[in-house]
């Protein structure tokens, strides 16, 4: 049965009825009927009884506006239900199954007798037929009006939409009473002239009703058709400025209009309607994952086609068209270090042939990590997948990364197994303005790699102005100099110097959340860990202090080792104003890593002591230490300009303008000069580079600090008497360790201590694991004593290393103890990618029996093997004397050692107001002469009381007394 017909009004109308129940009993009846019209009796064979029933049925059915028929037989039929006037569901059930129909808004008053007369000509004169009768000698069912005269006024109500005409007749008496048994003739009850007008002004009335209609929907459709065209002509104007493909029209909408207009013009209306008023925005394929942007992408895009960068995209394609190296000179917040490699990953998805990555260096950790998160986003793709990052001790990305953020010292490692990075198209150097040592011989590296790779673009990027000696360096290569959006900043000095530039620091944080009206976020610049979480711990205290009517303050700590998901916390909003309108700030302490490398928005306040940690080597006495020293001019500049990213912004120099001024270089020494370049040069030697003297520096180190490298690698047997690689070197330069660790590590295998060895490893390479809060130190000390070991600082970390696995790696255990538990994850992180280095080499990995007396013997000898050179002996007068370095060294006070050993190994020389040696064991001199007599040949021994102590053990043991060593 076709259903459609009888739904366009959205309900049935009671000639509809009346013609089912015709076809129903067509079949049965039609033979009473020719039987009695023969014998000339024009009644039918309807009793009054069952009309009168059927009528009560058809009532009884007819709750929500509809007249529906009740019969014993199984004919098609039909129910509506209307649901608060305003939807209506009608399920139509057959023989051919059930099917549902809905319409958005309810039908008008006598939508459902226009809904009968809209239908096809064939099916409206077989309801005409069977409701009415012809001019033939059939006649229709007799209506006995066992009824009232007039229709009960409860029954109007229910029954508002029944024919009009009908009710007419029921009421005017035209159908006999009950007990009449006479019948009428069609051309009393219906004559054909009124059928005929009336079914003339219907078919008039249905006509201009779709007229209306359509020309509705068409109105609408316009409108949802000019809608969509300027959303699609603001989105392509937005993707063609980002180089990316406009958007094509989408004919979603009007293919579903155009579907749903073969059922009803009521259907269709509704359905476009529906969708007019959802009109989404446009999306094109994300070229990465093949796959619809999210909405998230195109609200990242509005803000990066604000960056000042944007601006020079053309000219940027242009020169990496056109040249082969290049420097791009961009001020901090410019988004260069964000946009530029997305632009060189679009250049290389362009070139035919197989596609090359693009690689981006870092001088930081944090910086790596915090923008190949961001830049993922803004490429709508997962990080780890197409944009990754490297940094020492951990690699997220995988063989789909065409982008790679890392460190400048990883880039540096992959150059020794792939010397003329073939993976890579572009290389981008980034914060090249900072000279770390890993960018320095990176450049050297790539200068000669440019002239092997005729396809290789290099792009030096430096967010200072001062980029002509990189331009002379790179043979006079274009200069791209982008200016940044940066607003006013008011500079204030002191008056006098401070004495202690922490305290001071924190007291003008303080000062400034509490007297200055406008908002905005502080940034305050400290030296390392240490200070920063303590001036954390001190800020949050104060501000608590200092009771409720002062603002909220949001205090977030960032230093390289801090995990990802800490370090994103430089990013959240600050908190709210208080009722009383006091002003909620976000306070950042940070170190030197907020000066360039990322760009934090809203701060206003910059706190500026003036030190910075540097790394310093003396190579004449082969010391190098972390110093607390001055900053230079550029770098205060840098931090000033950190506070008017957003508008103006006011900088706190915790010093005088004269030191500004007469005492603070112009920039900083570069790190080359003034460090070991024992791991550099064993890179180096890696690479193939084999003439150091004429390698091609920027600025070329001191020639003592070269062979002092080279002198230090040929005791470590990693180099020959020639200056050549040996075997051993070549799988230490594999290590990501200094060479006295690297070596350490290889060595333990040896003395079956690998394991352990491992541990102590991981454990030095991490930051101090052990926490001394200020308000605790006594608690912390005590805690500390039930991890130490009576041979020294080492030994304690295994202990600490193992405490930590046999608790299940458990927080609370590491609260309790006071140890940094982010310490102790790294440390198990770096001693499993230590462990997969050594299983590539085949090192055995292996312990000795606990139960040994060889166990911490053991241990102590493969820590000698790697720092042999690094020892100590204790004179007559109390302190200590480095061995033939000859220098008065105390023990650190952070050392577990209760007693003051004859000879000890250090890990670190730190130079404070003394000279102190910090992570030390106690250790044999037999060891010593045993395990490394090349460099403890007593011909090349400065006289000293140590010299002399060796003298006689080298005695002893080439006497009988000591065959056994």
């Amino acid at each position: 049965m076709n259903t459609a017909w009888f739904k366009r009004g959205g309900c049935l109308n009671i000639q509809e009825c009346w013609r089912r129940r015709e076809n129903t009993h067509d079949d049965r009846e039609e033979g009473k009927e020719q039987g009695r019209n023969q014998s000339g009796d024009a009644v039918e064979g309807t009793s009054i009884a069952s009309t009168a029933q059927n009528w009560n049925e058809m009532k009884a059915f007819s709750p929500k506006g509809a007249l529906l028929p009740s019969t014993n037989s199984s004919p098609p039929s039909a129910s509506l239900e209307k649901t608060n006037g305003t939807e209506e569901n009608i399920t139509a059930h057959g023989r051919g199954g059930s099917k549902s129909f809905g319409s958005k808004e309810a039908p008008k008053q006598g939508s459902y007798r226009k809904s009968f007369l809209e239908q096809p000509k064939r099916e409206t004169d077989v309801c005409l037929k069977s409701a009415v009768g012809t001019r033939d000698s059939k006649r229709p069912e007799v209506l006995n009006t066992g009824l009232s005269e007039k229709m009960p006024s409860h029954d109007k109500a229910r029954h508002p939409h029944v024919g009009a005409l009908l009710w007419k007749n029921i009421a005017s008496g035209e159908f006999e009473s009950r007990n009449t048994t006479e019948t009428r003739g069609v051309s009393d009850s219906f004559p054909l002239e009124r059928k005929d007008r009336d079914r003339d002004r219907d078919r008039e009335d249905r006509s201009k009703d779709r007229d209306r209609e359509r020309d509705r929907g068409d109105r609408e459709r316009e409108r949802e058709k000019e809608k969509e065209k300027e959303l699609r002509a603001s989105t392509n104007a937005m993707l063609i400025s980002a180089g990316l493909p406009p958007l094509k029209a989408s004919h979603s909408a009007h293919s579903t209009h155009s579907a749903h207009s073969t059922h009803s013009t009521h259907s269709a209306h509704s359905t476009h309607t529906g969708h007019a008023g959802h009109t989404s925005l446009p999306q094109c394929i994300n070229p990465f994952t093949n796959l619809p942007h999210t909405p998230r992408y195109y609200d990242i895009l509005k803000k990066r086609l604000q960056l000042p960068v944007w601006e020079y995209k053309d000219r940027f394609t242009d020169i990496l068209v056109r040249h082969q190296s290049f420097v791009l000179v961009g001020e901090t917040g410019s988004g260069k270090t964000t946009q530029i490699p997305q632009w060189c990953v679009e250049y290389m998805r362009s070139l035919p042939g197989p596609k090359r990555g693009v690689a981006c260096t870092q001088p930081r950790r944090v910086a790596a990590m915090s923008v190949a998160q961001r830049v993922a986003d803004e490429m709508d793709v997962m990080l780890g997948q197409e944009v990754g990052y490297s940094i020492r001790f951990e690699d997220c990305s995988s063989a789909k990364t065409i982008l790679k953020y890392m460190t400048d010292g990883m880039l540096l490692r992959e150059a020794m197994n792939d010397p003329l990075l073939e993976r890579y198209g572009v290389i981008i150097l980034d914060e090249a303005h900072e000279r770390t040592l890993a960018t320095d011989i990176l450049m050297g590296v790539l200068k000669e790699v440019v002239r092997q790779r005729s396809d290789l673009k290099v792009i030096v990027m430096s967010a200072t102005l001062d980029a002509g000696k990189f331009q002379i360096y790179f043979d006079n290569c274009p200069l791209l100099t982008i200016p940044g959006r940066t607003h006013p900043v008011e500079i204030f000095y002191t008056p006098e110097p401070e004495r202690d530039y922490l305290e001071a620091a924190i007291r003008t944080v303080i000062q400034i959340h509490m007297c200055e009206e406008e908002e905005g976020d502080l940034l305050l610049f400290l030296t390392g860990q240490e200070e920063i979480d303590e001036a954390c711990k001190r800020i949050k205290r104060e501000v608590d202090d200092l009771g409720p009517e002062v603002g909220d303050i949001k205090i977030i700590p960032l230093y390289s080792t801090l995990p990802p998901q800490q370090q994103q916390r430089i990013f959240e909003p600050p908190p709210p104003k208080k009722q009383n309108g006091a002003i909620g700030r976000k306070v950042v302490v940070s170190t030197n890593i907020a000066e360039t490398s990322l760009t934090i928005d809203g701060v206003v306040f910059v706190i500026d002591p003036g030190f910075a940690k540097q790394k310093v080597y003396n190579p004449r006495i082969r010391v190098e230490s972390l110093l607390v020293t001055a900053i230079s001019k550029a770098s205060a500049q840098q931090r000033a300009g950190r506070a008017g990213r957003t508008r103006p912004g006011k900088c706190f120099r915790l010093y005088t303008e004269k030191a500004y001024k007469t005492e603070m270089q112009d920039n900083t020494y570069p790190e080359i000069l003034r460090s070991n370049l024992g791991s550099v040069v064993l890179q180096l030697k890696k690479l193939g580079i084999d003439d150091l003297v004429h390698f091609d520096f920027m600025d070329p180190p001191a020639p003592e600090t070269l062979m002092r490298a080279l002198e230090l690698l040929n005791y470590l047997a990693a180099l020959n008497d020639d200056g050549d690689l040996t075997e051993l070197g070549s799988m230490m330069a594999e290590f990501p360790l200094d060479p006295q660790l690297a070596k350490m590590v290889i060595a333990s295998c040896d003395y079956n201590c690998s394991n352990e060895v491992l541990s102590i490893t991981a454990m030095l390479s991490v930051p101090q694991c052990f926490v001394r809060p200020t308000e605790a130190k006594k608690a912390a000390d005590e805690a500390k004593m039930r991890f130490a070991h009576i041979d020294g600082d080492h030994l304690t970390l295994l202990n600490v290393y193992h405490a930590f696995k046999q608790n299940h790696e458990s927080v609370q255990w590491c609260y309790d103890n006071f140890i940094n538990y982010r310490s102790l994850m790294s440390a198990d992180n770096v001693r499993q990618q230590l462990s997969r280095i050594m299983d590539r080499f085949n090192l055995p990995r292996r312990s000795t029996d606990f139960t040994s007396r060889d166990y911490y013997i053991n241990i102590r000898k493969a820590l000698v093997t790697g720092y042999f050179m690094q020892v100590a002996h204790l004179e007559r007068t109390g302190h200590y004397l480095t061995v033939k370095d000859n220098q008065v060294v105390q023990l650190h006070p952070s050392t577990v050692l209760d007693h003051k050993p004859e000879w000890v190994l250090y890990n670190e020389f730190v130079l404070t107001t003394k000279n102190y040696i910090r992570t030390c064991t106690d250790i044999k001199p037999e060891w010593l002469v045993k395990i490394a007599p090349q460099y403890y040949d007593m011909s090349n021994f400065p006289q000293c009381e140590a010299k002399r102590q060796l003298d006689r053990i080298i005695a002893k043991l080439q006497s009988k007394e000591y065959s056994q060593y």
